[in-house]
């Protein structure tokens, strides 16, 4: 029984899908805007087609104002030319052309006659204007055109003044029905598909679909309609299981019992496991429940759950009344091995976004520079709110692409949801954390993280998804893969409660990863430790990694790489020379058990002082410097300040931390 404060957001969030679509009526930023041809085509072949775009049209137009010009594009017409051969599962393609029109799409398996969700893509390949009806509302399509809608295979489609029908039965394929049942013994993610790719789910569940286009459902002893057809059936359970899988063509009702193997169990070491960015409604095609949240986290058994409460692009906190109804406390699914509680997502888009765990009390705001509301107050004033409800705070999906030099941090300048004001709030000691894996960039951020390392600041290496319950589909952002594709490890002191969890990662007791399991030690000492040593000592460092999927290992200092080789285990000898401080690296290509792009690990240091003096490179030292002088530029021409008291603000922050990185320079 959900609390009626928070059934009644749901209903609202019902409402605002059906009346608006995917955008929930949140003003139409780029970012909303592309995220209904998002589900359909990868960031990289649709900004590679955006681009070219605006390259022909401008083509002695500057980086920022390409970048502009494809935020103006119409994004229907790029996923049309993104798309090119046959459309993706989910979505067929109507054309236009002078004589007709022609429907593409792979037919869907059915089990009965009832309407199946389809989105459907017009393309206007006509010289002249087009209309076409769906559903009784009208479609006007310029020449060379296009328009992505969601409908259903019983919508009545037709085309121009004539009304030319556009059937769309033959979009489906009925097929005998057969039912399985599936049974691993815990709860589990299934994944059942046919031929194609075609998932199947039980009554009521959301078609899910992963990073890698897999579908998927969380449970036990569940029973579900399938086609009697050759099928595939896949169970695992998050990152510490492998996978399962038998093929099979079902008659009548069909019992599968597979249960995945246990690869490694980090909870009997201490170590538990945390996806600290999840966010159980942020607009979508589904409004997601507790319900799915607790389904997801003991599928995947993932140790801790994060979520977040939120705004998308305008002032509207969404899950806020859930924060405001549990905050502090545990969620109803939570128990000694699986803890839940609802956090908070502290977002700027030009300046950076932060999460924080194990709040004790929703705070004053959630957001700025959105609406046309000023890029104030800065993150320094949310990042002290949220340590005093007693939060740890990390700033999120740091940097989205490769970092060498403080340059590009920024970039072109424009709004990117980076962590521009890291360098300002842990020099401070303001931020507990840093993601550095999320959804982009995990060598961009690590080498940020790195540098603040070195230059004396003190944070966590951490993991958050962004994964997103209210979406099944994604293929730009990865958010509709599972919570828990990534994971920060931290050890735990004790029994795992939302404080012991906090204090390991306040402490720097965790690594993050794709999914290897990595064990780091220096003199038997572990990450958060500090080891003071005198120059001419030599340490022990090892590094061990539980994981099929790496392909290599690497230590390193603060001066650079110590030793690299392949997996299992990796030892050398550090001479004692400057502080410094030592961490350890897993990485690998694709592979089936990562939901990333790649395979990665990072663990946080271990400290190596030298006679009281903790690691402060001058090469760090500087490249911070150099960012905040960027910062100040940044802030100065691009931040929406309404007076100068908002501006002197961020210029006694960022004075404060030149002179803490200054005091911290080699005498």
């Amino acid at each position: 029984m959900l609390p009626d404060v928070v059934a009644e957001a749901l209903r609202e969030y019902r409402r605002a899908l059906a009346e608006h679509g995917m955008s929930w009526g949140e003003p139409k930023i780029p970012y909303v805007r592309l995220m209904s041809v998002s589900r359909f085509v990868d960031e990289e072949r649709f900004f590679r087609v955006a681009f070219a775009r605006v390259r022909a049209e401008r083509p002695d137009a500057t980086l920022a104002e390409h970048e502009a010009l494809v935020r103006e594009l119409d994004f229907d017409e790029v996923l049309r030319d993104a798309l090119g051969g046959a459309p993706p599962g989910g979505a067929a393609v109507l054309r236009l052309r002078e004589g007709g029109c022609e429907l593409e799409g792979r037919p869907r398996i059915v089990l009965d006659a009832r309407p199946v969700p389809v989105s459907l893509l017009l393309d206007n390949a006509r010289t002249s204007p087009a209309e076409v009806r769906a559903g009784g509302v009208r479609y006007h399509l310029a020449p060379g055109g296009a328009r992505l809608i969601d409908l259903d295979t019983a919508t009545e489609v037709s085309v121009g003044a004539g009304g030319e029908r556009a059937g769309l039965s033959g979009l489906v394929r009925l097929a005998a029905r057969a039912r399985l049942r599936v049974r691993a013994g815990f709860p589990c993610r299934w994944s059942v598909w046919t031929e194609g790719g075609q998932g199947w789910f039980p009554e009521g569940t959301p078609a899910r679909y992963d990073y890698h286009g897999t579908p998927y459902f969380h449970g036990d002893d569940i029973v579900l309609d399938v086609p009697a057809e050759p099928l595939t059936v896949r169970v695992t359970r998050g990152m510490e299981y492998d996978v399962a899988e038998t093929a099979l063509t079902p008659s009548g009702e069909t019992l599968v019992e597979l249960t995945p193997a246990r690869m490694y169990d980090a909870a009997a070491r201490g170590w538990y496991g945390a996806d600290l960015h999840v966010h159980l409604n942020f607009v979508g095609d589904v409004v997601a429940t507790p319900q799915m949240a607790a389904a997801a986290q003991h599928g995947e058994d993932l140790h801790v759950l994060n979520l977040l409460a939120a705004n998308v692009s305008g002032p509207r906190v969404l899950d806020r009344e859930a924060l405001e109804h549990w905050a502090g406390r545990d969620l109803p699914w939570s128990d000694a091995t699986h803890l839940a509680r609802m956090g908070v997502e502290y977002r700027d888009d030009l300046l950076g976004h932060l999460h924080a765990f194990g709040v004790t009390a929703p705070p004053s705001r959630y957001h700025a520079g959105f609406a046309g509301a000023p890029d104030w107050p800065p993150t320094s004033v949310a990042c002290r709110e949220l340590r005093d409800l007693g939060a740890i705070v990390g700033y999120a999906h740091s940097f989205k692409s490769p970092v060498e030099t403080p340059a590009d941090v920024f970039g072109t300048g424009r709004p990117q949801c980076s962590a521009r004001m890291a360098v300002v709030d842990a020099a401070l000691g303001l931020v507990d954390s840093m993601e550095i894996l999320h959804y982009a960039s995990a060598a961009g951020s690590s080498a940020v993280y790195r540098r603040l390392l070195g230059a004396g600041n003190r944070l966590a290496a951490v993991a958050g998804t962004d994964s997103m319950l209210s979406f099944t589909r994604q293929r730009m952002e990865m958010v509709a893969s599972p919570p828990g594709w990534e994971r920060t490890y931290a050890k735990v002191a004790g029994p795992l409660t939302a404080v012991s969890y906090a204090e390991a990662v306040r402490h720097g007791r965790t690594f993050a990863t794709t999914g290897p399991f990595v064990e780091l030690t220096v003199d038997g000492h572990e990450p958060g430790d500090t080891l003071d040593r005198a120059p001419g000592d030599r340490v022990r460092v090892s590094v061990r990694v539980i994981g099929p999927e790496v392909e290599r290992l690497t230590i390193r200092t603060a001066d650079g790489v110590l030793a690299e080789g392949p997996p299992g285990e990796l030892t050398a000898e550090l001479v004692v020379g400057g502080p410094t401080y030592v961490l350890a690296l897993a990485e690998g290509g694709p592979h089936p058990r990562s939901l990333f792009s790649g395979v990665f690990a990072h663990t946080s240091p271990v400290y190596l002082n030298v006679r009281g003096r903790a690691v402060a490179r001058a090469e760090d030292l500087h490249w911070c410097l150099e960012w905040l002088d960027l910062l100040e530029e940044l802030i100065r021409g691009r931040a929406r300040l309404d007076t100068k008291e908002q501006l002197d603000d961020y210029l006694r922050l960022v004075d404060e931390s030149r002179r803490v990185y200054l005091s911290r320079l080699p005498a």
